[in-house]
């Protein structure tokens, strides 16, 4: 390729000359379009800001400091009306990204079996795999949602519960699972146990990056994690303790509630794109060469070796990019809880919108918190899709 600026052979270009290069070409119309889209983005502030002065709205953030004077009834911190709207939407944030989470778990391990139960030679059981798939994957999410608060609404009363193994209850108030509960944590107890968990997690990565993570490592490096947590929590004044849900009176009590929305919100979310991801991991397995498979055999492996040692690595270069792009849409998709009265980001934001007014700044509040959550799990995932690209690198 060649530039409109010749430099000799063994001098170094100047700073000018580096400036060019990295420009490009036609320099004069790009400056155009650079002020045409300034002018563009300075008439539509002045618009929206002319529009809010007109009803008299103040521009700015100065409102996340103000009280919220609205409930939320589900939370992971604890929230009162009198607390501001930065804390409201820090809940929402926090109740996006736990249904996120663990949807993008539950689809993975579902999506995963139902893939490989697609391949195996049992003709009923791959007969509704494919059935579960085409029915879910052409219905839309949001039918699903409503089928699924349905659902849980029509469970019955506790005291009618559907139990398994009186550990488990299922009732119209929601789902109640054994669970650690904890009690008294504040935010900066949250915030040590989030720079445990990362440090435990970094130890791990930096290990495995150096081959250096095995068994003994592991087993020394889980319980030192569990035991700062716990410091964590002694020395923050919480208390932890695992609790088993029991029938009390008219109403269960104890263990992990979760409430009949969540409960409707995760189901569809890990029904839906597990059919999603089982298409990826059957179409990742089936990229791999027969020759493998026979080269496995010979070498005297059995076929549940030869799908974990031989087949899934190289498989996973098909499927780490593609259940990435899974991974956004449930995040994104997740923001249909406000149909079914989940109260996540979307929720605590149209809240905050139609109480304050500040409609334009919350929808950039919104727009800014999406934004980095996918652009941290996309960079997450590609740097696991790196790992395994170059473990995998070889012929296949």
């Amino acid at each position: 390729m060649t530039t409109h600026f010749d430099i000799a052979p063994g001098r170094r270009p100047g700073a000018f000359s580096r400036l060019a290069g990295w420009w490009g070409p036609r320099p004069l119309a790009q400056v155009a379009v650079i002020v045409a889209v300034i002018a563009l983005f300075y008439g539509l502030g002045s618009t929206i800001a002319a529009s809010m002065a007109r009803i008299g709205i103040s521009p700015g953030f100065d409102f996340l400091w103000r009280s919220a004077n609205f409930e939320i009834g589900e939370q992971a911190i604890s929230f009162k009306a009198g607390d501001t709207y930065a804390r409201a939407m820090l809940v929402g944030v926090l109740n996006t990204l736990k249904v996120a989470l663990l949807g993008c778990v539950l689809a993975t391990v579902l999506g995963v079996f139902l893939g490989v139960a697609g391949l195996s030679g049992n003709l009923l059981l791959a007969g509704i795999v494919r059935w579960y798939i085409e029915i879910v994957r052409n219905t839309p999410l949001l039918l699903q949602l409503f089928f699924w608060i349905s659902v849980a609404k029509a469970l019955p009363a506790p005291r009618q519960a559907l139990t398994l193994f009186d550990a488990v209850f299922l009732s119209g108030r929601g789902i109640y699972v054994p669970g650690p509960v904890v009690e008294g944590a504040s935010v900066s107890t949250w915030l040590g146990l989030a720079a445990v968990v990362t440090a435990f997690v970094g130890s791990l990565v930096v290990s495995a990056r150096r081959s250096q993570l095995g068994l003994k490592r592991a087993l020394l490096v889980i319980p030192g994690a569990f035991i700062a947590a716990a410091l964590v929590f002694r020395l923050g004044g919480a208390s932890v303790q695992f609790e088993v849900p029991r029938l009390a009176g008219f109403n269960i009590r104890g263990g992990w509630s979760l409430s009949p929305e969540f409960a409707a919100l995760l189901t569809g979310l890990t029904v839906k794109f597990s059919a999603s991801i089982a298409e990826i991991v059957r179409a990742g397995i089936e990229s791999v060469k027969q020759g493998q498979w026979e080269a496995a055999r010979a070498l005297g492996l059995h076929e549940g070796q030869i799908m974990r040692l031989v087949v899934l690595p190289q498989a996973l270069r098909v499927i780490t990019p593609l259940t990435t792009s899974n991974y956004l849409d449930l995040t994104k998709d997740s923001s249909l809880a406000v149909a079914i009265g989940y109260p996540d980001l979307v929720s605590v934001v149209n809240t905050t919108a139609n109480t304050t007014g500040q409609a334009f700044e919350a929808l950039i509040i919104m727009i800014a918190v999406y934004l980095a959550l996918n652009l941290v799990l996309s960079a997450l995932m590609n740097i696991y899709n790196n790992r395994v690209a170059l473990r995998g690198g070889g012929p296949a």
